[in-house]
């Protein structure tokens, strides 16, 4: 009829305008993100103090600088933090080679071995019987080891030449990576700050990203 007002309903609302969300559920994702930042931040402070007190990071930089080669290897999850350090160590170190399984194959480091070798192994939990082993004949064809693990009680640590034990936490509910990559920064800052030519390596690095125009900002 005329001069009747239509009642607006849910239908009538613009489809474009974002759905409200219970108050409940914000609050929720609040107290979930506060406590995943409390836990993180707590990992972090337990990892920098182990490393500041135990000393295996120098240790452990020092076999990783004295090496002709060095060889970063894990498997799962691990295989992430082996490139991160691969990639980093690169910069400033020259002969870091990421063990991948398919271009570089164990059969073919082990069977051209030296005693001048390192090998960078991550093995967290759980541990795969594939580094392990790899690192066990490694260390026997006359190689180093540093073993970069959650736990001394991890199979590896009775191998490996030196252990970075970094304290994750980690459970099956909460898997953090948080700590691992805090570690492998540690590493490859010392290393490149004790290498001799790794400032002069990576300077000229970054001029050929310029020269090759790498990067977008340097265009």
């Amino acid at each position: 009829m005329p001069g009747r007002t239509k009642k607006t309903t849910h239908t009538d609302q613009d489809p474009s305008a974002p759905a409200r969300r219970p108050a409940g559920r914000g609050a929720a994702s609040t107290a979930l993100q506060r406590r995943i930042i409390e836990r993180e931040r707590r990992i972090l402070d337990n990892t920098f103090k182990r490393i500041e007190e135990d000393g295996t990071a120098v240790r452990a930089t020092g076999l990783i600088v004295a090496a002709r080669r060095r060889f970063v290897i894990g498997e799962g999850k691990s295989f992430a933090y082996a490139t991160l350090l691969a990639g980093d160590l690169s910069a400033g170190l020259s002969q870091v080679t990421l063990i991948d399984g398919a271009i570089v194959r164990p059969l073919d480091i082990l069977a051209d071995l030296r005693d001048t070798d390192v090998l960078i192994a991550f093995s967290v939990q759980r541990y795969r019987r594939y580094t392990v082993e790899f690192s066990r004949q490694f260390r026997a064809g006359g190689g180093a080891v540093v073993a970069v693990t959650d736990s001394l009680e991890a199979p590896i640590c009775s191998i490996a030449s030196v252990n970075v034990v970094v304290p994750t936490e980690n459970t099956p509910d909460e898997d953090s990576p948080t700590a691992v990559v805090a570690a492998i920064h540690v590493l490859t800052a010392l290393a490149t700050a004790s290498a001799k030519g790794a400032r002069r390596r990576i300077d000229k690095r970054r001029k050929l990203t310029r020269t090759l125009s790498i990067y977008v900002d340097e265009d």
